[in-house]
């Protein structure tokens, strides 16, 4: 006979058990906060041009840091930012890397936000033998060929193409197909090589390019580069550039009453919140590239992280919604999080040759690392802004109303509005 005893544990013993794990979780959480943190150090743009975007950034680093901290730390210490304004300057941000590292004595480095901004920090990366990821840099490594160098940008193995291509492809679905195309780019860095990609496209899509030049970066009016390119008489019109430039170029199309078959391609800037506010209708018919939309299916994965994002941007003065950047910056700086506690060490080559070989899962998608370190497979998107009221506010911007996701197929949302005429 099997003799089945039942006990049950008075509810002053399970107080005590419930106090003893609470306890034994608190003495683990403030063993690891009473270590010496690991210092993780980094530029960012949080004033100039940039700053809308690299404000958002930031935000979602520290919700990382904040998460990261509340279950412990990696491997067993507290992690801290440490980060420098570089005021959209590339200039500044040597400086601020031989700053992080002889002076700070950092642990390990990210790259500030934009390729104007890493591609400065490179030389200084090389030499210190850091591993190094960077936040939408558009193939800085492309002549380096660092091997510790690893890109957060989903433009896939062909960077530069990546921007444009989908533009491409969609405009020759159209019947009749466009023939011709002008490209304007501002004289930086990610323009140019924006702007290179556009180049390889035209020839891959066997469209003629009749106007192909580029304009200062301190540039304020606008006019005469529209008034150029119209001249060119050209079906498509792709613009490479940086958020100031983009908003003056937008009005300066809207204002010059300019009507190209299809524009856009990869203007900076127009994803974020305050620019869309800036522009509203004026942004109707323009394609332009994305690299995150609010789509239920793209949403499922994030939908935590921006809402706390979201009830914290007003007391942080930053982007309220945090599409283009925020969940980005979460994402990026989690990769070298998991890397870390992957390769069991803060040691530069062993997170490196993790980041080699892993597959990363973030709130912002999934994948893997290939040459130069490049994503294996692009995630890039077009998407057109139309139906855009006049006096829209948030509410619009916080869902997919006004844009259509037209590239990649699997993505889409919907068909173009062509030609741009026909969307205004």
């Amino acid at each position: 006979m099997v003799l089945k005893l039942k006990f049950r544990m008075p509810a002053w013993a399970a107080g005590v058990v419930i106090a003893l794990v609470a306890g034994a979780m608190f003495v683990t959480t403030a063993t690891a906060q009473n270590k010496e943190p690991i210092k993780i150090g980094f530029s960012m743009a949080l004033t100039g041009p940039l700053s809308p975007n690299g404000k958002q950034a930031l935000l979602g680093m520290k919700i990382w840091e904040e998460e990261t901290n509340a279950k412990g730390g990696l491997l067993g210490r507290p992690v801290k930012l440490i980060y420098y304004d570089d005021q959209t300057n590339p200039s500044t941000v040597p400086g601020i890397y031989t700053k992080l590292l002889d002076v700070d004595k950092v642990d390990l480095v990210l790259g500030g936000y934009a390729t104007n901004m890493v591609a400065p920090a490179m030389p200084v990366i090389i030499q210190k033998k850091k591993t190094f990821i960077s936040l939408f840099s558009l193939d800085v490594n492309a002549e380096f060929k660092y091997p510790k160098y690893f890109s957060v940008l989903p433009t896939g193995p062909k960077p530069k193409a990546a921007f444009t291509e989908g533009f491409f492809q969609v405009a020759m679905a159209q019947n009749p197909k466009p023939t011709t195309v002008a490209l304007t780019a501002e004289d930086a860095e990610f323009s140019r090589n924006a702007c290179e990609g556009a180049r390889e496209n035209a020839k891959t899509f066997g469209v003629k390019i009749v106007y192909d030049k580029n304009f200062p970066p301190a540039t304020t009016d606008f006019s005469p580069i529209v008034r150029a390119v119209q001249a060119s008489n050209a079906d498509l019109v792709v613009v490479c550039s940086y958020p100031l430039s983009s908003v003056g170029i937008v009005l300066a199309v809207n204002e010059a009453n300019y009507k190209p078959k299809m524009i856009g391609g990869a203007m900076v800037g127009l994803q974020a919140t305050v620019f869309k506010s800036k522009l509203g209708s004026k942004l109707n018919g323009i394609v332009n590239y994305e690299t995150w939309v609010p789509s239920e299916k793209m949403m499922a994965p994030a939908a935590e992280f921006f809402k706390k994002y979201q009830a914290r941007a007003k007391a942080e003065g930053v982007d309220p919604l945090g599409y283009y950047l925020g969940g980005w910056g979460y994402a990026y700086i989690s990769v070298l999080g998991d890397s870390i506690a992957g390769a069991k060490s803060l040691n530069d080559d062993k997170i490196a040759e993790y980041l080699r070989k892993a597959t990363f899962k973030t709130i912002m998608g999934e994948w893997k690392y290939g040459p130069n370190g490049e994503w294996t497979k692009s995630g890039m998107m077009q998407v057109q802004y139309r139906g855009i009221k006049e006096g829209a506010g948030l509410e619009t911007w916080k869902g997919m109303s006004y844009q259509t996701v037209l590239t990649p197929t699997a993505l889409a949302t919907g068909k173009v509005i062509y030609p741009y005429e026909k969307a205004k």
